[in-house]
């Protein structure tokens, strides 16, 4: 995966948390920069954690998995972004909790990161940079994230399921891409 694929992939993997955030906004009446820096930290940080921990558990099974590696990084990515498709066009509305605590923040940061374990195994398949792969991860979320409190408390709720929407996207492409370069080779 080059540059490019990895931005891209960030970006795609902090649409849940944008969309979770965006909410969290929405749920604080007087938003402070405090909220947006915990939101940020919160959920970059797992979002850089999580494919670091998918990566090494990949790479501890590469020699079994390395000829089919490309239909399992194509599904994950695949399954990952139509959920997310799924989930912007549901028509559910949740209500949010506008506690910044670790007990309403921390179930949230796992939740939205399980996505990018499964781009860990993905980086590990591709021969990705993981350093570069993780740090863009983590920093693009913990932007997304920041500007999504900000966005749901001026704009509410009206982003939310076309930043997830977008998000799937642009992960089942990603998945394509990778199936159609192996199978070209």
């Amino acid at each position: 995966m080059n540059f490019f694929d990895l931005m891209a992939t960030a970006v795609a993997l902090s649409m849940d948390a944008f969309a979770v955030s965006v909410s969290k906004g929405l749920s604080v009446k007087t938003l402070r920069p405090r909220h947006a820096l915990i939101t940020g930290t919160y959920f970059g940080g797992f979002q850089a954690l999580m494919p670091l921990l998918g990566y090494f558990l990949a790479r501890s099974f590469a020699n079994y998995i390395q000829v089919f590696d490309h239909w399992i990084a194509f599904v994950l990515l695949a399954s990952i972004g139509a959920n997310m498709i799924r989930e912007a066009l549901s028509k559910d509305e949740e209500t949010m909790n506008d506690s910044f605590g670790v007990k309403v923040m921390l179930p949230m940061a796992v939740a939205t990161s399980i996505d990018a374990m499964a781009a860990g195994i993905t980086f590990a398949m591709t021969g990705a940079n993981i350093l570069l792969a993780v740090a863009l991860t983590g920093v693009t979320t913990f932007l997304f994230s920041a500007a999504g409190v900000k966005v749901g408390n001026v704009f509410g709720a009206r982003y939310r399921a076309k930043a997830e929407f977008i998000g799937g996207i642009i992960l089942v492409l990603m998945g394509t891409k990778i199936l159609i370069e192996h199978l070209t080779v």
